[in-house]
């Protein structure tokens, strides 16, 4: 009687096994979460999504959920918990969560090509040398930004400065250096160029370019997603229609970033991260 007992319970344990596998099989383990950096807060980037959700979703037979952050502090938050399956990075993002979250990137994201940092100054300033900014105020772009904030802050690295004011836009940037506000300010060089007027960039000049290109965003996958469905992701994507894939902005084929140097520059600000709201602010890591 025993034996019986015994042998119908192992039956039935194999038999749930089996369903459950089959069940498992058949929603391709549940969700994928996909992070998208939203600095405007604007609904239409749900709308932007839309079609690439249902065609993730039909092709992968997974549940899609979008979770847009209007802040980089909020992402990386997201990142080191791993809890978006697929990101949408700008640069600086990318770089975060390649170095410290272990993402990976998958596709490039469209953007600019051959993008610089600069810093402005009025057309009168006597500085000539980034070193002179020592003892100044200086204006950087949002926190996160590449070309307004880690690439600036590499640059000042060692120096003390008396205080550093984010600007919420570029205009509003250049609008400081303008008015004396600020000694110096940092934006991209295609920003410099679309925001500043004849007249404004008549009463600025560029003290300093970066030597450094930035590389541009990507489509990054978490660590956490199984090798197998990685695999299903990077087919599925790479054959979503090109127009398609340009409206939500990554490239199908392009080539991989290459985001060592950017890493280097993320580690090396990330050092000083937390002195940045002091007066003065000392651009560099402390001895104990």
């Amino acid at each position: 009687m025993m034996w019986r007992f015994s042998r119908r319970f192992l039956l039935l344990n194999l038999l749930g096994l089996a369903v459950a596998r089959c069940s498992s099989n058949s929603t391709y383990q549940g969700r994928l979460t996909i992070g998208v950096i939203d600095y405007d807060g604007d609904a239409e980037v749900i709308n932007r999504y839309a079609k690439f959700k249902r065609y993730l979703a039909e092709k992968t037979k997974a549940s899609i959920q979008l979770e847009p952050t209007f802040n980089e502090n909020k992402a990386i938050e997201r990142l080191q918990a791993q809890a978006w399956s697929l990101v949408f990075a700008p640069p600086g993002l990318a770089a975060v969560a390649i170095a410290r979250s272990q993402y990976v990137p998958i596709f490039p994201l469209l953007g600019v090509n051959n993008l610089r940092s600069v810093f402005v100054v009025p057309k009168d300033s006597p500085i000539t040398d980034l070193k002179q900014l020592q003892g100044k105020s200086v204006a950087l772009g949002q926190p996160g930004s590449a070309t307004g904030y880690y690439f600036p802050l590499y640059n000042l690295y060692g120096l003390t400065l008396a205080e550093i004011l984010f600007a919420p836009t570029p205009k509003t940037l250049l609008e400081w250096v303008t008015e004396g506000k600020v000694a110096a300010g940092a934006i991209s060089l295609a920003e410099y160029s679309l925001y500043s007027s004849p007249s404004t960039q008549a009463g600025l000049k560029i003290l300093y370019t970066d030597p450094h290109y930035v590389p541009p965003g990507a489509v990054l996958i978490s660590p956490g997603v199984g090798s197998d469905r990685q695999a299903l992701i990077r087919k599925v994507m790479g054959e979503f229609p090109g127009v398609s894939a340009q409206e939500v902005g990554y490239v199908p084929n392009g080539q991989i970033p290459d985001y060592q140097y950017m890493i280097d520059v993320v580690g090396r600000v990330q050092l000083i991260a937390t002195e940045l709201q002091n007066k003065p602010v000392h651009l560099f890591k402390k001895t104990t």
